[in-house]
C-alpha cells in the first residue's frame, strides 16, 4: 500500500459519500480509509484510523464539520479539506483559521476532487494564490481593529514584504521579480516564516497576515 493516499469521507448525504467512495476506490493511488455521516463519528474515527486526508462537510447534524476539524487538526496526522456547497461560504475563513488545508466545492468535478486531495497530501494548500487573495478580501475588506498575535513576532523588513505579497496573491516568481530576489531565496524566506509562525502553508500565512493588519502599508 506504499504510495497510496488514504482518504476519509464525512458527509450526512449517503449518496454523496457513495459517489466519492466510488471515485476513490476506482482511482489508482487512493483508498477509502473510512466514512461517517456526522461530525462526532468523523472526529472519533479519524483519530483512530489516521487517514492521510479527511474531507469534512461543513454542515452536518450534531457536531459540525468545523468542530470535527477543531478536534482532528491538533493531531497533525491528517490533513483536512472542508466540503462546502457555496463558493466563499461563510465558514471557509474559519476553517482555514483552524488549520484546514483548503476547501472544495461539493459540485467539483472528479478531476478537481482528486487533484485537491493530491495537492493537500503533498503538503500544500489547495487554494491558488489568486483565490487566497480573493477569499481574504471577501471576508475582511476592512482593516481589523485588533492586532493578531502574529503582529508580536519579530519579522525583518524583507520578511514583512514577502508576507504582504503572499497575502495579496503573488506567486513565488512574482515575489522574486518584485523584490529582485531569486525564487529559491523567496522559498527560503517562506520556510523560515512557516517555522517561526507555526503555519503549514501559504494560505495559513495569508490569513494570519490579514488578522495582523500586515496587508496595509504604514502611513
Amino acid at each position: 500500500m506504499s504510495g497510496v493516499v488514504s482518504v476519509f469521507l464525512a458527509d450526512d448525504d449517503d449518496r454523496f459519500r457513495a459517489a466519492y467512495c466510488k471515485l476513490f476506490d476506482r482511482t489508482e493511488g487512493f483508498r477509502v480509509a473510512g466514512e461517517a455521516g456526522d461530525g462526532e463519528t468523523a472526529a472519533r474515527l479519524v483519530g483512530a484510523l489516521k487517514p492521510a486526508v479527511a474531507l469534512l462537510d461543513v454542515q452536518m447534524p450534531g457536531m459540525s464539520g468545523l468542530e470535527a476539524a477543531r478536534r482532528i487538526l491538533p493531531d497533525a496526522a491528517t490533513r483536512v479539506i472542508m466540503l462546502t456547497t457555496f463558493d466563499l461560504d461563510e465558514y471557509v475563513y474559519e476553517a482555514l483559521s483552524l488549520g484546514a488545508s483548503g476547501f472544495l466545492l461539493k459540485n467539483a468535478s472528479p478531476q478537481e476532487v482528486l487533484q485537491a486531495v493530491r495537492t493537500v497530501h503533498a503538503g500544500h494548500a489547495m487554494l491558488a494564490p489568486e483565490v487566497t487573495a480573493r477569499l481574504i478580501r471577501h471576508f475582511a475588506p476592512e482593516r481589523p481593529e485588533l492586532r493578531h498575535a502574529f503582529a508580536g513576532q519579530v519579522l525583518s523588513e524583507r520578511e514583512v514584504q514577502v508576507v504582504r505579497l503572499v497575502a495579496r496573491g503573488h506567486s513565488n516568481q512574482q515575489i522574486a521579480d518584485e523584490l529582485f530576489l531569486s525564487v529559491e531565496t523567496v522559498r527560503t524566506y517562506l520556510r523560515r516564516m512557516f517555522a517561526k509562525l507555526g503555519v503549514n502553508d501559504r494560505t495559513h500565512l495569508a490569513v494570519l497576515a490579514h488578522e495582523a493588519g500586515l496587508l496595509y502599508e504604514p502611513r
